[in-house]
């Protein structure tokens, strides 16, 4: 059998005993290496002793049903960061109570929004970075 490891994501390289390439993206393997790497299996195996194939097609439905979960889970993400942008939109020139960083419970109008990598930051009455989660009122 050959024996195949992925490139680095830079690069595209022959690897293995019999010169096989595969490609990575910046994400890891994805579905079209996987099968590539499975194709290498199949016509590198001893013909005396085959691999199941059963296995090939439970590798793959496992393969198929991770990348799935991984695309609902970023469509979770993106869902979230739409919905705290939403949010803080919906705050602007209104009254708001927040705890600060030292505990204290402030209050102000909402003046500017500022969206970050972290997500959004609130301008309260002239303090900045104040994230949504200290919001305790809106009036």
């Amino acid at each position: 059998m050959t024996n195949v490891t992925a490139a680095d994501s830079t690069n595209t390289t022959p690897t293995g005993t019999t010169g096989t390439t595969v490609s990575r993206t910046d994400n890891g393997l994805g579905e079209n290496d996987f099968l590539q790497l499975m194709m290498m299996q199949l016509q590198n195996q001893d013909p005396l002793n085959p691999s199941d194939p059963t296995q090939y097609l439970s590798e793959l439905a496992n393969f198929s049903t991770l990348e799935q979960e991984t695309n609902i889970a970023s469509s979770s993400a993106t869902t979230a960061s739409e919905q705290s942008t939403a949010a803080a939109l919906g705050l602007l020139g209104h009254t708001v109570s927040y705890t600060d960083s030292s505990g204290a419970t402030q209050s102000g109008a909402v003046t500017k929004i500022d969206f970050t990598s972290s997500g959004p930051a609130l301008t309260i009455g002239g303090q900045t970075g104040i994230t949504l989660g200290a919001i305790t009122e809106v009036s």
